[in-house]
């Protein structure tokens, strides 16, 4: 393209954003949705707000390590800065082939996220970037520079001025300018650098080593030492305060061969493998542990059935709670916390909110108990991708020393969905069954984001990589470190790339090859009915490789029961009712006492539902210490049962049945006789057990098939409950729809703010308004309609939100002006009274 078809370099970031199509502009509100909260009136303001500190703060903290150190270079490259000066701060006199070729792309990434604009040959860094960036004595600069020769010399005399000069070797000048201009030129000329420096004391060069990479400020005394005054002649190093002196730029970037940083990164780390496994065997091992987390969860509810721990004065749980509740589940403190915070992000427990309150299971918990088990899995671990609050923090001290309580405030950490979808991303990307290093995990991490991951509340990512590694093996989401299928279905992600032929399964410590110059595409987070789909289908993976539940167990003589695996529920919940659990693993074992016994008997069961239930269900005879044991605890228990017809009571003794019916206290009920050994009742099923009971009475509630339906006895729940909400990372990224209104309404007000106006018209300096008084605005719209002419106007709506729009009037009449408005692209009508000014457009205004 010659010179002159380029089309004029941008003057502001507000041209350079002009001159972006929609594409480019979407993708720059999408990764900075800050710029569009509220929507702003034009181009300028888009361009104003995306220079604001806060704004420009986020974006930086969202820079990966190389596009950080390629702003940080341009902050102390000239402004505006040619393309060679940054390649030469960023690749150095050696041109390093890498950073070579990753420049490009952080410089684009950098103009995408509106912190660079203009042309290779003068590029800008947005000024608040650079003050952030650039060095200061209070803030130093990431890369350990300091301030330029002629920063550093601003305050000094022109007579010292010329004494530097001349003992560097260089003719002395007529002023300061021109003397500290050669002093800079002499700086940056690599062979007369090097002469100088030829000719320094070596314990000279010793002090200039310790300087180079920063910090660049020294101490000296009122009578420097003789190799400090040899750099001091020569202006090696410069005065800034008394007893201070800095190590000017440009010698620190002469010895440092031209590099703004030590150690450029233009390549992420590699995540490594530190073992491969069988995809089978990776595959098991995660469901596995999707069974026991599964069984731990509901081993917590049932814990809490009839009443949890107090919720304290300030929230939470109490330590001594949060102990007990660790001994219940036979874990330690920490992984208790885990399943406690777990439950309460899935919405299973929450506070009662009664007075005296306590932490209870919530009516969901009913409805998760009755999903087949690998849709339980999925709701889980559903919530714990999405959730802020973090379980890690449990135990630790807040910003005012307070401790941090399980299901108490301060959990919250915003950033943690983010890290937990990252950090599976990475598994992701590596080979079927291979475990990463977790090391290397956290490098690339700090890497990706070195702002939030160096700099800030002691390395949270860090921690919240980590825990996310170990939660992620709690849940079943990873087996033996790897992804699991279903923990990758459960990202939306494809296929993992197949290993080479070096990558056998193997050991600790061996790793696969990688392509160092490879960045694999990144997943993106889902949105929740993506998300929805990819759970639906991580569960159906999952399904298949859960244990089937079994509908037997073993009993023995000494009063106990083995259950060799997973029971299906009824049996599960029954079994639960009439024995105690006396031992845990890969069987569980059951005993058998007089009070567990009462307990079912106390729910509702009879004598002979017992001796049914355990000749049915077991695959051993029924042990006769066991029938006696039920016989004698039963022998005083009624034998009632309650089920839905609109409700009924059954009972093989008429005579109870005729008790009830002369009980006084039955008559709300709506009793009348079916059968000798039935009645119906008027009242729900429900109230009917409640009314039963109150009249001492033992019921059990019985399915349509006529099965019991066991509940524990003084089961406890709260009120219909919501989980608690993510607290969201900045504001939500805008969808497709937003998104285009959005742009559509930000270039409807840049054609209002930039179409050119008639000589003599209002001017809006800074997109203020156009001003006129009524009396003229009224005279112009009504020559507007006669000449079918557009008008530029300001206006104010209801909510005294203020824009600027180009109309062309159509009829003016009550107070009124309908036009059609070029900015929406529609008629519209307006209020005059609401029209702050109007100028007219010049004749050539497309």
């Amino acid at each position: 393209m010659s010179t002159e078809d380029r089309p004029p370099a941008p003057r502001s970031l507000a041209e350079a954003l002009r001159a972006r199509g929609d594409a480019s502009l979407g993708a720059l509100l999408r990764s900075r949705p800050d710029l569009i909260t509220p929507v702003p009136t034009d181009l300028t303001q888009l361009a104003t707000r995306a220079g604001t500190r806060a704004s420009v703060v986020r974006a930086l903290e969202r820079l990966d390590r190389f596009a950080l150190q390629t702003a940080e270079a341009l902050a102390v490259a000239a402004d505006p800065a040619a393309y060679g000066e940054l390649l030469g701060l960023m690749a150095g006199d050696d041109a390093d082939p890498a950073v070579v070729a990753a420049l490009p792309h952080a410089l684009d990434l950098l103009r995408e996220q509106a912190l660079v604009w203009g042309d290779d040959d003068r590029l800008r860094l947005v000024r608040t970037a650079r003050e952030l960036l650039a060095p200061s004595p209070q803030h130093p600069s990431p890369t350990g520079l300091g301030p330029t020769v002629q920063e550093a010399t601003a305050g000094m005399s022109p007579g010292r001025i010329q004494e530097i000069v001349t003992a560097a070797g260089l003719a002395s000048t007529h002023d300061s300018v021109s003397a500290v201009t050669a002093l800079a030129g002499l700086f940056t000329d690599r062979a007369r650098m090097a002469a100088l420096l030829a000719d320094a004391p070596a314990d000279s060069l010793d002090v200039l080593e310790r300087l180079v990479w920063g910090p660049p400020y020294g101490q000296v005394t009122a009578d420097p030492a003789p190799r400090l005054r040899w750099l001091l002649d020569r202006g090696l190093l410069l005065p800034t305060a008394p007893g201070t002196v800095v190590l000017p730029r440009e010698v620190a970037l002469h010895l440092r061969r031209g590099l703004a940083h030590r150690a450029p990164e233009p390549v992420p780390p590699v995540v490594e493998t530190a073992a491969v496994h069988r995809p089978q065997v990776v595959d098991s091992a995660a469901a596995g542990q999707a069974y026991t987390a599964l069984a731990t969860v509901e081993e917590l509810l049932k814990d809490w059935d009839e009443g949890g721990p107090a919720v304290l004065r300030a929230g939470g749980l109490s330590v001594r709670d949060l102990k007990r509740t660790a001994v219940a589940l036979d874990v330690p403190e920490p992984v208790a916390a885990f399943w406690v915070e777990l439950a309460y992000a899935a919405g299973l427990i929450a506070s009662d909110g009664e007075a005296d309150e306590r932490y209870a299971a919530t009516p969901a918990y009913d409805e998760w108990l009755e999903l087949p088990a690998a849709e339980r899995w999925s709701r889980l671990v559903t919530a714990w991708l999405a959730a802020t609050r973090t379980a890690g923090l449990v135990g630790g001290r807040d910003a005012k020393d307070r401790t941090l309580s399980a299901l108490g405030p301060g959990l919250d950490r915003s950033a943690a969905p983010e890290v937990r979808h990252r950090v599976l991303a990475l598994l992701a990307g590596l080979p079927e069954g291979a475990a990463p290093a977790a090391g290397s995990v956290l490098a690339r991490l700090r890497w990706e984001r070195p702002l939030r991951g160096d700099r800030r509340e002691d390395d949270l990512r860090g921690r919240l990589a980590e825990w996310a590694l170990s939660e992620a093996e709690q849940l079943g989401v990873t087996g033996r470190g790897a992804l699991s299928a279903q923990g990758r279905a459960l990202l939306g992600a494809p296929a993992a790339p197949a290993p080479g032929p070096e990558a056998e399964p193997s050991g600790p410590g061996d790793k696969l090859p990688v392509h160092h110059h490879h960045r694999p595409t990144p997943l993106t987070a889902l949105s929740p009915a993506e998300q929805a789909v990819a759970s639906a289908a991580a569960a159906r993976l999952l399904a298949p490789l859960l244990p089937e539940p079994l509908d037997h167990v073993l009993l023995q003589a000494d009063l106990t029961a083995v259950a060799p695996g997973p029971l299906q529920r009824p049996l599960a919940d029954m079994l639960g009712v009439l024995a105690d659990v006396e031992s845990k693993g890969g069987a569980t074992v059951y005993r058998f006492t007089p009070g567990s016994v009462r307990r079912a008997l106390d729910a509702g069961q009879a004598a002979s539902d017992l001796h049914a239930f355990l000749a049915a269900h077991s695959r051993t005879p029924v042990p006769q210490p066991l029938a006696y044991l039920i016989d004698d605890v039963a022998r005083r228990h009624g034998h009632l049962r309650v089920g839905a017809a609109s409700a009924y009571v059954r009972c093989d003794d008429d005579a109870v049945l005729s008790e009830i019916l002369a009980d006084k206290r039955a008559a709300g009920l709506g009793l009348r006789r079916l059968a000798p050994t039935v009645l119906a009742a008027q009242a729900d099923p429900a109230g009917l057990l409640e009314g039963l009971r109150a009249m001492g009475f033992a019921p059990a509630a019985e399915s349509a098939e006529g099965d019991v339906l066991i509940t524990r006895a003084l089961a406890h729940r709260t009120p219909p409950r919501t989980a608690p909400e993510p607290v969201p990372d900045g504001p939500p990224v805008p969808d497709d729809t937003l998104l285009a209104a959005a742009l559509r309404a930000i270039r409807a007000g840049d054609l209002a703010s930039t179409t050119p106006r008639k000589p003599g018209a209002a001017p809006a300096a800074n997109g203020e308004l156009p001003r006129t008084g009524a009396a003229e605005t009224l005279a112009t719209m009504q020559a507007a309609v006669l000449t079918g002419e557009a008008l530029w106007i300001g206006y104010v709506n209801a909510e005294g939100a203020a824009s600027q729009r180009v109309i062309a009037p159509i009829r003016v009449e009550g107070g009124f002006v309908t036009a059609y408005d070029h900015t929406a692209d529609e008629v519209r009508t307006y209020p005059l009274h609401r029209i702050t000014g109007v100028a007219e457009l010049a004749d050539d205004a497309g």
